[in-house]
């Protein structure tokens, strides 16, 4: 497949209710293994390539060396390739644009952009979050390839769970604003309630995508409430490395 059927492959893979499983991965190794094992796509964590490698989360590693991994794992693998590439390593739309069509010529057929303010605090205002998905869009309009935008909202992640609720309305309208800039998906990282995201869901206008963590614990349950996509994060570097660990203290 070439990029623009891979992408179009992933797209199709979004379903509501029977999800896309995303068992994130950080290197070449890792994405080969999965595509072996029968995954239908791949995609980076952020912080597990970060750790991998040395660094810290938040666009510490540098954007080529981010870019070398990219192109290494595309290159290895001919199922599609999605990059949780942060805040596009920029602030500036212009800036997001030139970035973006740089991982694409690396490989990737679809991304991860946050909302979150990288490296500062708090979250872009919906209109300024808006005209920098719009810029992502554009840089897949100048490259040629559908690319899937996987808006993610950091509503939640790291904010008390009892004041989730309150907190849905605000995830709602970037949802609606996302979605008319441009963007394919909608993350919720750090929603867990079954019954919240479910109301996301039935909601939403784009496919709803979770992060595989505390009550979120089979792909069953959240293929119930209707999920479209259900990601790992950081969770199995952290098995992973765990692993290594024992594995090294039992030779003790």
């Amino acid at each position: 497949m070439n990029q623009t059927e891979k992408a179009n492959v992933f797209k199709s893979l979004h379903v509501k209710g029977d999800p896309l499983v995303l068992y994130n991965i950080w290197d070449a190794g890792g994405a080969k293994a999965l595509a072996k094992a029968g995954a239908k796509a791949v995609a980076t964590g952020s912080w597990s390539v970060a750790a991998a490698h040395g660094f810290k989360d938040g666009e510490a590693m540098p954007l080529d060396f981010v870019l070398h991994v990219v192109e290494r794992i595309a290159a290895s693998v001919e199922i599609p390739l999605s990059v949780d590439f942060e805040g596009g390593y920029a602030e500036a739309p212009e800036l997001v644009t030139e970035n973006v069509r740089q991982v694409l010529r690396a490989g990737a057929i679809g991304i991860n952009f946050e909302d979150r303010i990288v490296q500062g605090e708090g979250l872009y205002p919906v209109a300024t979050q808006v005209e920098r998905i719009r810029a992502v869009r554009e840089a897949a309009r100048m490259e040629d390839i559908p690319l899937f935008i996987n808006a993610r909202t950091d509503v939640f992640l790291g904010s008390d769970p009892s004041e989730h609720a309150e907190l849905a309305p605000d995830a709602l309208e970037r949802e609606a604003a996302y979605a008319e800039a441009g963007a394919d998906g909608f993350f919720i990282p750090g929603l867990t309630q079954h019954d919240l995201i479910g109301d996301i869901v039935d909601a939403a206008s784009l496919p709803v995508n979770v992060m595989m963590t505390g009550a979120l614990d089979t792909l069953a349950g959240v293929a119930e409430i209707g999920v479209s996509r259900a990601s790992y994060g950081p969770g199995p570097y952290a098995s992973a490395i765990a692993d290594l660990t024992e594995r090294f203290n039992s030779l003790q």
